[in-house]
């Protein structure tokens, strides 16, 4: 297809004549003569852009996402199996973003820096579309370079900004936390006092998030795919990392990358990819991309996608850091009642024995232990709230039950995975109390297992 410019051209040079022979021959896109083009066969980037287009060879999906994972693992030690395949499909969906109602955050996080997240980054901008690699980029600038797009957004120590000490960084956390969604815009007065206006920035675009774990919000971490870098050890090793060498083997491959998922863009974007069992609400939705691009490309991949959504899912929900301490604390509480194999403990009893989890925060909470006035104040958002507990000698004490109004088990089943050793199996085989003589209700534990989600 020849670019209107390029047929006006032709006419006016038609029209006066113009003779259009050139030593050097023509354009092969529009037959005008190549003048002073840098290129042998075409006048123009437009030109040579547009017959690419036109000519390029479209490879199988699968071939090219099974070479786009080859190199990710090359200069890489990941702590999962799964991780190379889900950051060949990020990268994938960054070339279709436009195309879907959200692009999913990608969190590489660690504990100590030397853990190989800014590799990752380093080798995704030779891979996904319109790069922009950052350390420090100014607020204002990301704006500009977001709303003039497409970019995909590349940033390192992010957790900089996210910590105590980030200082004034709202407005870049803003732009991160809503521009997952398309068509989500910031509304920030621009001008001067005797000019000003309100302009609203449009922040979609896809993000790739670097930093030490635990300093990044939980309005970023639910809307992301995070992988846990770890350092490497001495006996792993992976390939040497020359920049100029990795861009010059990689152009080809982001070009076929980009070609394939062009040929595939309407049949992702309205596709309604089936999630495995139990994936739903904004878990299905950050992983509805990614998934859409698997099922696109074939062979292995649908099953290599869901196997790798499920494993992050959980990776996800088991991540205290990532789910809050809250989230932490129901884990805790489920494995403590487990443990007792009973389905009621004193508060007392509770707070002792999660003061004495070596792993936990719990003896040292903010300066202080836990106490019960916390304790319920956690819980509290979760329908559970303490109750009268008889003892066996006759004393009435305050504690939490699992089963029942006000029990922890609904929570355990709505925001934790299910356990190799259910949690709330000790209520099937519940000991006899002297409070109320009740047998414990397994109805409320009974069932199918909770479905994956994210804690939204």
């Amino acid at each position: 297809m020849t670019h209107p410019t390029d047929a006006t051209l032709h006419a006016i040079d038609d029209a006066i004549g113009t003779d259009d022979t050139d030593p050097r021959g023509t354009c092969s896109q529009c037959g005008r003569p190549l003048g002073n083009s840098p290129s042998d066969d075409f006048c123009s980037e437009n030109c040579q852009a547009v017959w690419r287009a036109a000519n390029a060879t479209v490879l199988p999906g699968h071939e090219v996402l099974d070479r786009v994972r080859d190199i990710v693992s090359r200069f890489n030690v990941f702590p999962s199996e799964h991780c190379a395949p889900m950051l060949a499909l990020w990268y994938a969906h960054t070339h279709a973003a436009d195309h879907f109602y959200v692009t999913p955050r990608l969190i590489l996080s660690s504990v100590e820096p030397g853990s190989g997240k800014t590799r990752v980054l380093e080798v995704a901008q030779y891979l996904v579309r319109a790069p922009e690699m950052t350390f420090s980029a100014t607020t204002a600038a990301l704006f500009r370079m977001v709303s003039e797009g497409p970019i995909t957004i590349l940033f390192d120590e992010v957790d900089t900004i996210f910590n105590a000490k980030g200082g004034n960084n709202e407005d870049l956390r803003g732009l991160l936390n809503a521009g997952y969604k398309r068509g989500a815009a910031v509304a920030r007065c621009v001008g001067d006092a005797k000019a000003m206006k309100v302009q609203r920035f449009p922040v979609f675009a896809p993000a790739a998030l670097a930093g030490i774990a635990g300093n990044m919000p939980d309005t970023i971490t639910t809307r992301a795919i995070t992988i846990h870098m770890k350092r490497r050890r001495a006996d792993e090793e992976v390939e040497e990392f020359w920049e100029e060498d990795v861009e010059r083997e990689t152009a080809p491959l982001r070009e076929a990358l980009a070609t394939w998922v062009g040929s595939v863009t309407d049949k992702i974007s309205r596709g309604r990819p089936t999630m495995p069992p139990g994936v739903r609400d904004r878990a299905a939705e950050i992983w509805r991309p990614l998934i859409a691009i698997a099922d696109a490309a074939g062979g292995h991949w649908p099953d290599t996608a869901r196997a790798a959504c499920v494993h992050f899912i959980e990776v996800a929900n088991a991540d205290h850091n990532g789910g809050g301490q809250r989230m932490q604390l129901l884990a805790d509480l489920r494995d403590l009642f487990t443990a007792r194999d009973t389905d009621k403990l004193p508060t007392t009893e509770i707070l002792a024995a999660l003061h004495e989890m070596d792993e936990a925060p719990w003896g040292d909470l903010d300066g202080r232990p836990l106490d019960s006035r916390r304790l319920s104040a956690f819980l509290k958002p979760y329908g559970a709230k303490p109750k009268d507990i008889k003892l066996p000698n006759g004393t009435v004490v305050k504690g939490y039950r699992a089963t029942g109004p006000g029990g922890l088990a609904d929570a355990w089943q709505r925001y934790l995975p299910p356990s190799a050793t259910s949690a709330t199996s000790a209520t099937v085989q519940v000991r006899t109390v002297a409070d109320t003589g009740e047998v414990a209700d397994t109805s409320a534990t009974s069932g199918a297992s909770p479905p994956i989600t994210d804690g939204r």
